[in-house]
């Protein structure tokens, strides 16, 4: 969340960012509800202070009779304080649900706009080229050498589930080893995450955990969540702690299982992998100072262009327009890969983001740094970043490397993970 004191004593600006970004959220309305908190804090303190006077001269009082009416008096105190606070705790949370809905401030350089606005910065090593044979997509292919059994999936757990199978299962794991070979050469400590969360931790990253807008999958009768990403459970590791600045930045990567319900999601864009309720995923997270954050999101940006130039993928880097940021996101960028099977004669699709979050998401959750010889703490800056969503990436691997025999080459820099070089050959197809 923003900081309250900014807010104040910038209205203008938050609301201005916040209708470049589309969110509705009333900022003047939080700004009088705040100093209405104020002045009413200030008259309970007040009422506090008299009744301990009061309570203070009850004993001191010359009868009986001026010893009752003292202690009316108290009452009487008390329960105007007590009216009072109840006030307090209405216009609170009233105030409260107006600044959780602040999203964070912007970059300066994020195209303004929707969707539409958001511009490309970046291409991959390989151009985009169209095959010179009829394409299969990720789908067709897969029931070509049996490596996805959505129907399988769906009689055991319903639509947006699937089953991976043989090259496919492997494809999974050699993705999961060839990112986390790259980003522990890089210093980032390898992890597997929990798969449930708390819902403030979920709250605190930024997610809506209930409700009629949540993409998240609850547990019922219980405070837990399926997370949509390791970011979650990642940035949750340090709610409460103060870090010591020599120790940062912290690089953490994350396994995880990701579940999300993609409600109204259907239609041709989201056939086979690409939309699904359950996938893998390899998140990068990072812990630094304000200092740190810009080159931290660059240098994520930096890797995940390294790690599908190294699959051998054509893609493309978007800076994310103020209209399709999301709430944390001070500034974001997607990548997103060349897939062949997609549309009517293909399409980008994103397989990857990172976003840098300054202390948005530090502030809900209290993590804060401490500088060697201060007394005092400062909110650290979060960043997120997919190292590699297995399921996109599987799609974008599929379409890309399938040859004009049916078959389906490897990716170079994953065959040393999958033990061989290829799947299908020229010699199956002349079976069938």
């Amino acid at each position: 969340m923003l900081d309250k004191r900014y807010i104040t004593e910038n209205p203008e600006l938050v609301q201005e960012n916040c209708n470049i970004r589309g969110v509705k959220a009333d900022v003047g309305r939080f700004v009088q509800l705040d100093s209405e908190r104020k002045t009413l804090m200030q008259q309970v303190e007040e009422l506090s202070r008299q009744a301990n006077e009061v309570s203070k001269s009850i004993g001191k009082a010359k009868d009986n009779d001026e010893r009752e009416a003292r202690k009316e008096e108290g009452r009487k105190l008390r329960e105007e304080k007590d009216e009072l606070q109840k006030q307090i705790d209405r216009i609170s949370a009233e105030a409260d649900a107006i600044h959780r809905a602040m999203p964070n401030l912007t970059h300066a350089d994020s195209p303004r706009g929707g969707e539409d606005a958001s511009r490309e910065i970046r291409r991959g090593d390989l151009e985009v080229r169209q095959p010179s044979f009829p394409v299969l997509d990720h789908v067709e292919l897969g029931e070509q050498h049996d490596l996805i059994d959505f129907e399988g999936g769906s009689h055991v757990a319903g639509q947006g589930f699937y089953y991976l199978r043989n090259e496919a299962v492997l494809l999974e794991l050699a993705l999961q080893r060839y990112a986390i070979d790259i980003l522990m050469k890089e210093g980032f400590t390898p992890t597997i995450t929990p798969d449930l969360a708390r819902g403030d931790v979920l709250q605190g990253v930024g997610f809506i955990p209930r409700g009629p807008e949540t993409q998240i999958y609850s547990i019922e009768n219980f405070d837990l969540n399926l997370v949509a990403t390791a970011e979650i459970t990642l940035g949750g590791l340090y709610a409460g702690k103060v870090l010591d600045e020599e120790d940062l930045p912290i690089k953490l990567c994350g396994i995880s299982h990701c579940y999300r319900t993609e409600a109204g999601a259907a239609g041709r864009a989201s056939r086979g992998l690409y939309r699904v309720h359950q996938f893998t995923k390899v998140e990068m997270f990072a812990f630094t100072t304000p200092e740190q954050s810009e080159d931290t999101l660059n240098m994520f940006c930096d890797l995940e262009c390294e790690i599908f130039n190294g699959l051998g993928l054509p893609f493309r880097v978007l800076d994310i327009a103020t209209g399709d940021l999301g709430g944390p996101a001070y500034r974001k960028f997607d990548l997103e890969a060349w897939m062949p099977g997609r549309g009517d004669h293909g399409e980008f699709g994103e397989v990857t983001s990172t976003s840098n979050c300054t202390d948005y998401q530090s502030r809900r959750l209290n993590i804060r740094y401490r500088k060697k010889g201060e007394k005092g703490t400062n909110f650290v800056h979060t960043l997120n970043g997919t190292a590699v969503a297995i399921s996109r990436a599987i799609i974008a691997i599929l379409e890309n490397c399938q040859q004009p025999d049916g078959s389906i080459l490897i990716p170079e820099a994953l065959r040393p993970y999958v033990g061989k070089d290829r799947i299908g050959s020229s010699s199956d197809e002349d079976d069938e």
